[in-house]
């Protein structure tokens, strides 16, 4: 096994340049194909590696002097093809065939581009990059290209256009791209490809073939436009009544290729109000909660924004600070109404130029300035009204030097940068990261240095951070070691993401990873990891914890995983305090969780996860039980219910400041937390669908004890105070229509439904989930209604149609 992982032998493929115009209509009769040697060897990665493709196919690529051609002829038993429609870019766990192309223009084994077409004619793509040392692909990332597709009494053919002007590649006369051809059956699940894939070996693009010879390819003119305009209303509950406002709005994306290898990606006046609500919770933890990304310009072709982990995007535009002051303003003081409080913070522009030279010098910068937010309150005693800032203007930098190295090695310089108006606060980060793989792709040595830097009238600090570690990436047994250093002051948080600094953690793992099938298994996984965490200043011990885990997929295409996450001592939590020198000594633990799922090809599919924990403390039982369901009732349409139902009746944590010593006090309680999501997806064809996403969460949480905190990190009991418990729900309703009428052109209708915000629902007599729930539809909601149409118009087809 050893001996076939690394003796790897590249394939190769001539490149074929025509003459004679390709129509994409999904048939392969026009004469140019008849002139090209097809592809014809396929090779199985999933389930099972090395061998033949079951199904075979022929793959036919070419180019112009303005694009890329593929022309793959899929052969099977149609009525076996699955014809799934899905959205655009969606096509994990759902029930398609499709065909994949990967182009690695600048063949430098970091960074691709791959598009991939379903039975049904659906289009996805994304931006493949080299991060760690696994591969990441961009979904979001959105390119304009062509596909068709036809069934035929054999199997089914589709046909790619790829324009130049949808990719990037060096200007060199001769020039040589990593290719890769991959087919997916559903009826098998069997994904094959051209290039064989081994999953033993880190990586996917360094195992692909190469295309080799492209002649005279010059890059084109890219530069295109999406003016959009969009229009709405939105109503919020307010302590003095229902506040309407009227949104319109209207801008323009523009994408500009400087050169043969760098785009200028501009926005102007963007408006990301059509974006998925976030998955607001209860936060009873010290550490801020990170929120995922939905709006495309921040997720779409970052990956270089996002290598040195400094970028967490939702700094950008997010609510202003002061949006809860103006809230708590009119609760508190019922005279002032109010007239406006922007809930987002909108943004002049945003921009983002980046590429990779042809000496493969990654060169990326971003700059986004937001508006100066305020709201309008009126006092309803002297008829006034007034403007109270709740967010400066804000100017945001990012610069990023990324040098790719042989053997995927790299190394990169990122700096992150803030500056707002007034000078309250400024912050600048500077990272440096070195990436370093032996030849044989077998070993990783990572070492990075991180320096920040706050400055304004709220203070000055500075701080580090340090990572070092060593990894053997590749081959059935896997093992890392390796320390990180995070200094007391270190904050990258004005840009980026960091929970907790002030820790140093020492630890490692190893993996045993079986790729071969076994009498019960497709593959299977066995893994341990320990970790030592310390605090920085002043140094002291925390916890130790250890982690064994075991992974089975099934012949049946079941999986489970089994963990088992223990922290064997007491440990010394000195966050949880919320005070500088205090911690919270914490009982042993011993968490077991059981988590998988059902065969993803059959209608009903189901996936679980349970959680049991248990410590020395009387009375603390923890369990956490997830499930949920998806039932695919045609092609076109499908339905999705989960449920997270969690109970923990001996939660430690903090519980408030004592009045008068301003001492924490610290909290025992029973804390029960439940979410349902239901979501469904219909679509009317390819190009066109609507998506429903209903989220309700709920938590309770009810103190049983309080305690003074001793020096030793222990405790005492002290008389119980009233007042402290809560009970917090929130309710948000999305739905989406979206038709992209032409290539790269989309209407979007959107509607989105909130439980008003300072909702506080009585926890004593609506003390289970569903009266929580019958409570949330008595409150006011708030309600939001959009259309945004966003137009494509390509220089380079409007200077065709008035030449």
């Amino acid at each position: 096994m050893l001996l076939h992982l690394f003796s790897f032998t590249q394939l190769h493929h001539a490149a074929s340049k025509i003459n004679q115009p390709v129509k994409i209509d999904g048939n392969l009769d026009d004469p140019a194909w008849s002139e090209i040697e097809p592809v014809t060897k396929f090779t199985t990665s999933l389930p099972t590696f090395g061998k033949t493709a079951l199904k075979k196919s022929e793959v036919k690529i070419a180019y112009d002097n303005s694009a890329v051609y593929v022309g793959a002829y899929l052969y099977d038993n149609p009525q076996l093809v699955k014809k799934g429609l899905t959205q655009r870019d969606v096509i994990q766990l759902q029930d398609v065939d499709y065909f994949a192309v990967g182009l690695d223009t600048y063949n430098n084994n970091q960074q691709a581009f791959s598009f991939f077409v379903t039975a049904a004619g659906v289009q996805g793509d994304a931006r493949m990059s080299l991060m760690g040392n696994s591969t990441a692909s961009d979904r979001t990332w959105d390119a304009v290209w062509e596909s068709k597709v036809s069934m035929k009494k054999d199997g089914w053919v589709v046909e790619l256009k790829i324009p130049f002007s949808a990719i990037r590649f060096s200007n060199e006369p001769i020039q040589d791209w990593g290719l890769q051809f991959g087919r997916f059956a559903r009826k098998t699940n069997e994904y094959s490809t051209w290039s064989p894939e081994d999953p033993a070996v880190s990586g996917t693009m360094n195992q692909w073939g190469k295309w080799t010879g492209l002649k005279d390819i010059m890059p084109p003119l890219r530069l295109s436009f999406l003016p959009y305009m969009s229009g709405g209303f939105r109503t919020s509950p307010t302590p003095n009544g229902k506040l309407t406002e009227y949104l319109k709005s209207g801008g323009m994306d523009v994408k500009y290729g400087i050169n043969e290898s760098f785009t200028l990606d501009m926005t102007l006046i963007p408006d990301f109000a059509q974006v998925q609500s976030d998955n607001v919770v209860l936060n009873l933890t010290p550490f801020e909660v990170k929120f995922d990304e939905y709006r495309s310009f921040f997720t779409e072709g970052t990956e270089l924004f996002n290598k040195a982990g400094l970028f967490y995007s939702k700094r950008i535009g997010a609510q202003p600070h002061g949006t809860f002051d103006i809230l708590r303003l009119a609760l508190d003081s019922p005279q002032y109404r109010i007239l406006k409080n922007p809930g987002i913070t909108r943004l002049y522009n945003a921009t983002k130029f980046s590429g990779r030279t042809n000496k493969n010098l990654g060169i990326g910068i971003f700059n986004a300035l937001g508006v100066q937010m305020h709201a309008t309150v009126k006092d309803e005693i002297s008829g006034r009204t007034k403007d109270v800032v709740t967010e400066p203007l804000t100017n945001y930098n990012i610069l990023v030097l990324d040098q790719a190295l042989k053997n995927r090695s790299s190394v990169t310089f990122t700096n992150t940068n803030v500056l707002r108006n007034g000078n309250s606060r400024n912050a600048n980060v500077s990272a440096l990261d070195f990436s370093l793989f032996d030849k044989q792709n077998i070993h990783q040595f990572y070492v990075d240095g991180r320096y920040s830097n706050i400055w304004g009238y709220e203070g000055n600090s500075s701080g580090y951070k340090a990572d070092i570690s060593f990894k053997k990436v590749s081959g059935i047994l896997q093992y890392s070691a390796g320390t990180s250093v995070k200094s007391d002051k270190f904050d990258p948080n004005d840009l980026g993401y960091l929970a907790n600094n002030n820790t140093l953690d020492i630890g490692g793992d190893v993996s045993y990873n079986i790729f071969k099938p076994t009498r019960l298994f497709l593959n299977h996984r066995y893994a341990l990891q320990v970790l030592n965490s310390y605090l920085y200043r002043p140094f002291n011990w925390q916890t130790f914890t250890f982690k064994a885990s075991t992974f089975f997929l099934f012949k049946n295409f079941w999986d489970v995983t089994l963990n088992l996450t223990s922290q064997p001592t007491w440990t010394n939590d000195y966050f949880e305090p919320r005070v500088p020198g205090k911690f919270l000594k914490r009982a042993p633990i011993y968490l077991l969780y059981v988590s998988g799922s059902s065969d993803s090809r059959s209608r009903l599919y189901y996936f679980y996860t349970f959680r049991g924990a248990e410590s020395p403390l009387p009375h603390d039982p923890y369990y956490d039980v997830e499930q949920g369901l998806r039932y695919r009732f045609s092609d076109a349409f499908q339905m999705s219910v989960s449920t997270i139902i969690e109970l923990d009746k001996g939660n430690w944590g903090f519980g408030y400041f004592d009045p008068l010593s301003r001492e924490p006090i610290i909290a025992r309680r029973d804390v029960k937390t439940n979410t349902s999501i239901i979501s469904a997806n219909y679509s009317f064809n390819a190009r066109m669908n609507m998506s429903l996403r209903m989220r309700h969460y709920w938590r309770q949480v009810h103190n049983t004890n309080f305690y003074d905190l001793k020096d030793d990190g222990y405790w005492s009991e002290r008389p119980f105070a009233n007042g402290y418990d809560q009970n917090f729900n929130t309710f948000n309703l999305d739905v989406f229509y979206t038709w992209d009428f032409l290539l790269g052109s989309r209407i979007t209708v959107a509607w989105k439904n909130a439980l008003g915000a300072d909702v506080n629902i009585d926890g004593i007599t609506n003390n289970t989930y569903f009266k929580n729930l019958n409570r949330v539809f008595d409150y006011p909601h708030s309600n939001e209604l959009t259309l945004k149409v966003v137009y494509y118009l390509d220089y380079l087809t409007l200077k065709r149609k008035h030449s």
